[in-house]
């Protein structure tokens, strides 16, 4: 498992690329085998997504059980942290960034975890908050989200902007259907 010394460089790093600091690039080692560490924070941030999810689901209504409840979420938690890494292995092939691609996914998995605390935040706010406010948190949210994978693309890969939109589109694409598959799948509605 990851230890707290660990999990504290790792976060004061993906919060640094908030302030586009290049240095916050070196809080993440260029090896493969960090890169692989750094999935386990798929585990670190599981009961916080547990808790994002039963807020999420609180005012919903959904159309299957609890455990086939569980069991997409989880399915989709896991493919969510292994979608993008997957499918930017190839690009990284071709385009001949194999070199810093561990760096680069470090990064991206290590913003997962400072990510999930404000995602809790914002949804606990927007629950309390009027609808229009509430809406408006939730395209902010989404903007810090793209902004701080823009941030890391560039930084991590030496890209300019618009390859960095490029890859975002890469990355939020797949997990834009995902969730709209899930959705579907759960048959969300809107609660009262």
């Amino acid at each position: 498992m990851l230890n707290a010394a660990e999990i504290g460089r790792g976060v004061q790093g993906a919060l640094g690329f908030l302030r586009r600091d290049p240095g916050a690039l070196l809080a993440f080692d260029n090896t493969m085998e960090a890169c692989l560490r750094s999935f386990r924070l798929m585990a670190v941030t599981a009961p916080l997504y547990v808790i994002y999810a039963l807020i999420r689901y609180a005012d919903l209504t959904v159309a299957i059980d609890t455990f086939e409840l569980i069991a997409v979420e989880t399915m989709s938690y896991i493919i969510n942290w292994l979608l993008y890494p997957v499918i930017f292995y190839e690009v990284a092939r071709r385009r001949r960034w194999l070199d810093r691609y561990p760096r680069y996914i470090a990064a991206l998995n290590w913003t997962n975890l400072p990510g999930i605390v404000i995602a809790i935040a914002a949804i606990a706010l927007k629950m309390i908050l009027p609808a229009a406010v509430g809406g408006i948190l939730e395209i902010a949210l989404q903007a810090l989200f793209f902004y701080w994978f823009l941030v890391i693309t560039r930084l991590a890969l030496g890209v300019d902007w618009a390859m960095s939109v490029v890859l975002l589109a890469v990355n939020w694409i797949p997990s834009f259907f995902l969730l709209i598959i899930v959705d579907r799948y759960v048959g969300v509605l809107g609660g009262s």
